[in-house]
């Protein structure tokens, strides 16, 4: 006996060897929200953490080892015997660090990294394994569809194939039982229903088997689909179907072969006769199962009592939620008796031999209802002398149980009560075999039922005795085959003469795609047989697939395709292209393989690439990929333009910081790395809602109006997009400073963006206290590059109401006032504590400060005048204005953000100077460099003319 202490408490297990009379308590260091124990090895236990970790223990609990971190909640499962050649191997579904799925298998005590195995290559959809008998599905969307995958016995996964047409939105798997998987689909049209399909024995191939299945909801948001699978008899299902937005109840015997209504009950409950004719009115049911273990729902039928089927329902043109009773069918749903006019819980005990009902009721009851005779009459006894709020019903364990538990509470304030009833006293002796009698499975009369003829043996309802060995007795006997023991094949359908023809999507030739001259394939009839269809001879030559000799086939139908169905691959990555040939001879067939980038292989079979064509591509771009196929017969040839990329960085946007209005302004992106592949741009500047999108990345415009303009540019390179975002200032008329700095700065630069934007801030700050200017007219921008050097621009700033705009002659006193306090030393800040940093005037200039327009012209012109004074200085006065083609000082800026995005290794060299003088007013102060380059070592002395 295992307890599992409150976890709010502590976090323990209690485990007794001795049946409860003594316990053991040991301690876990993990919460545990669910266990699985081993089918087999009742020692082997899965626990499931609250954090999402599995551990497995091999002493009952007494020891843990943890398996994996980051596991898929109820998506990890014991291995499968006979599937799976060891005992102790897991499944399970895991989750990476970045938020993708993958399907793993590992041993219980040993599942290191070295150890785990990855049956399905690449991620799955979360959420999505599944391991079920011989079989294994996940689930992986691409293009917006989801596929499914299944693994056979543990062999290498294939794609489901449903018809071509059913585009499914969700799939779920019904039953594995017998060979075959059961699914229902539920396709782009439907939003309500689904659709039963049935596969080979392979779980590969898929054919409709019943159209628009009801489903609901359950109360945790879980998908329930109106199929149920009759226990005891293999092949016998009941579903309700929607038929023009009524609901009815249809049965099949033969795994969806065949569907028919229900046949009503002759008579009522008081024995009066019901007029229900086919197929105006039937019996329907309710089929949804209950989740709760202690009740028994509204469906139920069991492995030992394979004919008996009890369920609530109504008799109608279809299904109602009103004027439910209680039926039952002691012959495998043939036909049906009405035992209630109200819902009640059945359970089967003695192997069906004891039917219990008790009444589904809010309300106290004392009462229970037994059937010795397969619910044909029922007596009524007394289970408890205070009527109880009954909770729940449970059956003992065991095929021959007579003991059955009640458990609910007296009041709703009481204590839960626990009522204990044996019916063993009910009878005298062993039922022996002369108390049975046969009883032969059928469908309306005819006895063969997939394949054979199935007689079991019943207990004679007169023979009030305890039933043993016999129960649930059976012997089967082949039929001959006829066309009902076949369905249509895959690809196929049933036409209203019964024949299975080609459906208009399917060339039956394809089948023969995968094999070569002097081989032989098996050529469909467009009939299968049923699995698990014992029938033997008859029809059976006829409607089995034939082998068949492959015919020469020239190549038709070449396409080539990535491995994960994208059009894009990673730069230095392995990409994976599959070669798909429609017909023609795979063995003799030469396969070249151009890849674009100059390099080409070739294949002598089309088998010989079934794992797929990998291949590194060092370079991005677009590459054109060819494929040429050619045989004795002919040849075909296919093209993939394969997108290669590396993975996009970081994004910079360069542009001017101020600009002069109705001036064009050029904007460039600048990526790291600077290759990435095929990009898109996505601009949004000024007041424009709508973006602008190109492929270039730089773009001109223009501001018609003053104030401060936010841009920013999206790069979107495959499944990444990234942004930068830049204010630009944009006036009429604004002065500029180039400014420089003690050169104890630049040990302190490490030259990136936000180091450059917190000192401009740090420079405004200072320059607005040394000099009083409000920091409305000032902008400072730190440009990159060593040594550190900055823009300040003067601004007009103009109040809200539009008043106060300041006139050039007040941007000239500013400049002036900022000049002189910068050549006093005012300007200066403490970088930290004992670095003190000052801060200079390089040179001044007028706006425009720079032509923004995309072309130069290309004319110089050098103006200088000076004036030597021999002894006590030298006065130089000069006008001088010159411009060269393509360079600036945006451009130089740009220059150097493109080099600081390119290498942040190294600190880049000085940059050479180029002057930028021109036509100064009176009052300009001329750049201290410019000067030094025109007047050599003479003393820097200006003459004021």
């Amino acid at each position: 006996i295992m307890l599992l202490t409150d976890p709010e408490i502590e976090s323990s297990l209690l485990i007794s060897s001795d049946e409860g009379a003594t316990y053991q308590k040991y301690r876990l260091n993990f919460y545990i929200q669910s266990l699985l124990f081993h089918p087999k090895q009742e020692d082997w236990i899965l626990a499931y953490s609250q954090d999402q970790k599995l551990y497995s223990s091999a002493e009952f609990g007494r020891r843990w080892q943890l398996i994996q971190e980051g596991v898929v909640p109820n998506r990890f499962y014991w291995s499968v015997m006979g599937s799976n050649k060891e005992p102790d191997l897991v499944h399970l579904e895991a989750r990476t660090v970045d938020g993708h799925s993958q399907y793993l298998t590992c041993r219980m005590q040993n599942c290191t990294d070295a150890n785990r195995n990855k049956p399905f290559p690449g991620y799955i959809d979360p959420d999505s394994l599944i391991v079920q008998d011989d079989y294994v599905f996940v689930q992986l969307t691409s293009g917006g569809r989801p596929h499914y995958y299944v693994s056979y016995r543990r062999n290498a996964f294939a794609q489901m194939k449903l018809p071509k047409y059913a585009l499914p939105k969700d799939m779920h798997v019904i039953s594995t039982d017998e060979n075959q998987v059961f699914a229902a689909v539920q396709e782009w049209n439907q939003n309500d229903t689904y659709n039963l399909y049935i596969s080979d024995t392979r779980g590969v191939y898929f054919t409709l088997a019943l159209e628009n299945v009801q489903s609901s909801r359950g109360p945790e948001g879980n998908v329930m689909i109106d199929l149920y699978e009759v226990a005891g008899i293999k092949g016998m299902f009941l579903a309700n179907k929607k038929i023009d937005n009524q609901v009815k109840t249809f049965i099949t015997y033969n795994k969806g072969r065949d569907w028919r209504l229900l046949q009503a009950p002759d008579t009522d409950l008081r024995g009066d006769p019901l007029h229900c004719l086919l197929p105006y009115c039937s019996l329907h049911l309710h089929l949804k199962v209950s989740e709760n273990p202690y009740t028994s729902g509204i469906i139920a039928s069991r492995d030992t009592a394979p004919s008996i089927i009890v369920a609530s329902g109504n008799i109608g043109s279809e299904l109602s939620d009103s004027d439910i009773s209680m039926f039952v069918s002691s012959d495998a749903g043939n036909t049906w008796r009405q035992i209630f006019e109200e819902e009640h819980s059945v359970l089967y005990l003695d192997q069906g031999g004891v039917l219990v009902a008790m009444k589904h009721t809010s309300l106290p009851i004392r009462h229970l209802w037994l059937s010795f005779d397969e619910g044909r009459s029922w007596s009524k006894y007394s289970f408890t002398s205070i009527p109880l709020f009954v909770d729940g019903v449970l059956g003992e364990p065991g095929e021959e149980t007579l003991i059955m538990t009640v458990f609910g509470h007296f009041s709703h304030r009481s204590e839960w009560q626990l009522v204990k009833v044996d019916y063993k006293s009910i009878f005298d002796r062993r039922c022996a075999e002369e108390d049975y009698r046969p009883w032969q499975l059928h469908s309306q009369g005819e006895a063969c039922i997939m394949g054979a003829k199935r007689i079991y043996k019943k207990r004679k309802s007169e023979r009030k005795c305890m039933q043993g060995k016999y129960a649930g007795a059976m012997e089967s006997e082949p039929c001959v085959c006829t066309e009902a023991d076949f369905d249509c094949d895959y690809g196929y359908e049933r036409h209203s003469n019964g024949q299975c023809l080609p459906a208009f999507w399917f060339n039956p030739s394809s089948l023969s795609k995968d094999c070569s001259l002097g081989q032989s394939y098996l050529n469909s009839t467009g009939y299968r047989k049923v699995v698990s269809n014992n029938c033997t001879d008859g029809v059976r030559e006829q409607y089995t697939a034939k082998p068949q000799k492959c015919p020469g086939k020239a190549p038709r139908g070449l396409r080539i395709v990535t491995a994960d169905g994208k059009l894009t691959a990673e730069q230095g990555h392995n990409v994976t292209l599959m070669v798909q040939l429609e017909e023609g001879d795979v063995q003799r067939t030469l396969i070249q393989v151009d890849f674009g980038d100059g390099i080409t292989v070739s294949y002598v079979n089309l088998s010989s690439t079934e794992d797929g064509i990998k291949h590194v591509y060092h370079n991005v771009g677009i590459f054109r990929v060819t494929v040429q196929v050619d045989n004795s017969l002919g040849s075909d040839s296919a093209v993939l333009y394969l997108h290669v990329t590396c993975p996009l960085e970081h994004v910079h946007l360069s542009l001017p910081f101020v600009t002069t209005k109705n001036k064009e302004v050029n904007a460039t992106a600048v990526l790291w790395p600077s290759q990435v592949g095929t990009l898109t741009y996505v601009w949004w500047y000024g007041n424009n809602t709508e973006p602008l999108i190109t492929l270039e990345g730089s773009i001109s415009f223009k501001f018609t109006s003053e104030g401060m303009n936010t841009i920013t540019v999206q790069v979107s390179a495959g499944n990444a997009i990234l942004q930068d975002t830049k204010t630009i200032a944009v006036y009429e008329q604004f002065r500029s400073l180039r400014l420089s700095f003690s050169p104890n700065l630049d040990d302190y630069n490490p030259d990136i963006p936000e180091w450059r934007r917190d000192i401009s801030r740090v420079i405004k700050k200072s320059l607005v206290e040394a000099t009083g200017v409000p920091g409305q007219h000032i902008l400072v921008a730190v440009l990159p590059g060593l040594p550190t050097a900055a823009e300040l621009f003067v601004l007009p700033y103009q109040d809200p109401t539009g008043e106060n705009k300041r006139s050039a002659e007040d941007l000239e006193q500013i400049s002036e006032l900022l000049i002189h306090k910068l050549n006093q030393n005012s300007v200066h800040f403490e970088l930290k504590p004992g670095v003190q940093v000052l801060v200079h005037a390089a040179h001044l200039t007028a706006a425009p400060l720079v032509d923004l327009t995309p072309t130069h012209s290309g004319s110089a012109m050098l103006m200088l005048l000076s004036v030597v004074f021999v002894g006590l200085a030298v006065f130089v006065i000069y006008k001088f204005k010159r411009k060269i083609p393509g360079i600036n000082v945006y451009a130089q800026m740009q220059n150097e953000k493109e080099r600081e995005m390119v290498s942040r290794v190294s600190h880049p060299e000085s940059r050479p100077h180029i002057p930028q003088t021109e036509l100064r007013r009176p009052g300009q102060l001329i750049d201290e460099k410019v000067e030094s380059q025109l007047i050599g070592t003479a003393p820097n002395i200006l003459l004021r003319l």
